[in-house]
């Protein structure tokens, strides 16, 4: 299974953010959305970034009360890895595990076109899960019935 199929079946709508957004005005956004990062966008829809609840709880550990009036600019990931829509799902999970990332933004002709969550992984490898015990049952059920 590639990334273009998990994406395809999760359906949901990519949400990104620029750079000058507020971090009150993310962690908002992330909350009201139910989601864990969003990848940052110039204006001309370049991908230039990453900011997840943990840049987040990181920087409120780290500078408390003045989180208010930062900037995505000041809190995101410059240097983000990415997948393309024909990445192998077990390459972009050993990606994920890798460099310890819940997010991994996916790139196709140069452009931001999704972002694969960790939950995303979790349900492909669920449903791999099951698709192997199914297998096995059959084989079991068409020895005994030999």
């Amino acid at each position: 299974m590639r990334v273009s199929d998990v994406l395809q079946s999760n359906r949901q709508t990519l949400q990104t953010c620029i750079p000058e957004e507020s971090i009150a005005s993310i962690c908002t956004r992330l909350s009201a959305l139910n989601i864990g990062a969003f990848p940052v966008c110039d204006a001309h829809g370049a991908l230039i970034g990453i900011i997840s609840e943990r840049d987040v709880v990181r920087a409120f550990a780290k500078d408390g009360a003045r989180l208010a009036d930062m900037h995505v600019r000041d809190l995101m990931t410059v240097e983000v890895k990415t997948c393309g829509l024909e990445t192998p799902m077990v390459e972009a999970e050993k990606l994920m595990n890798k460099l310890r990332v819940r997010h991994l933004p996916v790139m196709e002709g140069g452009k931001l076109v999704g972002m694969l969550s960790i939950r995303d992984v979790m349900v492909w490898r669920q449903q791999e899960a099951r698709d192997e015990v199914n297998v096995l049952r059959d084989a079991m059920i068409a020895v005994r019935n030999r």
